[in-house]
């Protein structure tokens, strides 16, 4: 039986409103509740307030970037296993690197995504956490 992902909580953390707003519209389409925050500083106050289901993070934001949001969520003791889908505009292979090592689940450079295919590894990521949570512990 497939799990039910629906009604599941994102968060998106992203401070370019365009972006930021048809991510929501996408998701509310999809039936997921979604939460917004346009900096990280806002958005690592929500995570760790809201408990959502997943993260979608934005890297380059003012007040606190995502690298410094992602690092300060991993501190928390529920923010140590929350997923966290990384979006950025860069592709460099250092900061890459930097963002598996601070904690990031997946890595997602904007340009080379479309709206649809985010929405996909975000069910994907969901259904992944799911089937984990159902399996028997031995």
């Amino acid at each position: 039986m497939e799990p039910d992902i629906t009604a599941r909580t994102i968060l998106i953390v992203e401070d370019d409103t365009e972006l930021r707003e048809a991510l929501k519209t996408a998701l509310t389409y999809e039936k997921f509740n979604v939460l917004v925050a346009d900096n990280g500083e806002t958005g690592l106050g929500m995570a760790l307030d809201k408990h959502p289901d997943l993260i979608l993070l934005d890297v380059i934001m003012p007040r606190m970037d995502g690298l410094e949001t992602l690092k300060r969520l991993r501190e928390d003791a529920w923010g140590k296993k929350a997923p966290v889908i990384i979006m950025t505009v860069l592709d460099d292979l250092e900061k890459i690197a930097e963002v598996v090592s601070a904690g990031g689940d997946e890595y997602v450079i904007k340009s080379d995504v479309t709206l649809g295919t985010l929405v996909g590894k975000i069910k994907a990521r969901l259904k992944r956490e799911t089937e984990l949570l159902q399996k028997p512990h031995k």
